[in-house]
């Protein structure tokens, strides 16, 4: 079986790690320059310098704006809310019903990633 990442481009790789390893509770299953590693059950997040990125693929830097969400499932959802903010981020919805059936609330991480958590 070969396993999944979600791979998030940060400006601090430092931060960026720092914040994930506060909200998720956790420690990196990796860090070394140029990667960070948090195994999230099935699916690893990656954490990788967006200028490491940009110096490979140029193209990268013209694009601007959010392509994805980091979308988790978590029991206790309010309390993970409440982290993101302790952890440096931002609040943009609390967390309410949806119109697909799920209790969501979402969030902004320091780079400007949304992160939503859904009450599982």
């Amino acid at each position: 079986m070969h396993a999944n990442s979600v791979i998030l481009y940060v400006a601090d790789q430092g931060r960026a790690r720092d914040f994930y390893a506060a909200v998720l509770e956790d420690t990196p299953s990796l860090d070394v320059p140029g990667m960070t590693e948090f195994d999230l059950g099935g699916v690893t997040l990656g954490l990788m310098p967006f200028d490491d990125m940009a110096a490979m693929i140029p193209e990268l830097s013209a694009s601007q704006g959010q392509r994805c969400e980091l979308y988790l499932r978590r029991p206790d959802a309010a309390a993970w809310l409440h982290r993101v903010e302790l952890a440096g981020g931002r609040t943009l919805l609390p967390l309410g019903p949806r119109a697909w059936g799920e209790t969501v609330g979402y969030a902004l991480d320091p780079d400007g990633h949304v992160v939503a958590i859904s009450e599982a």
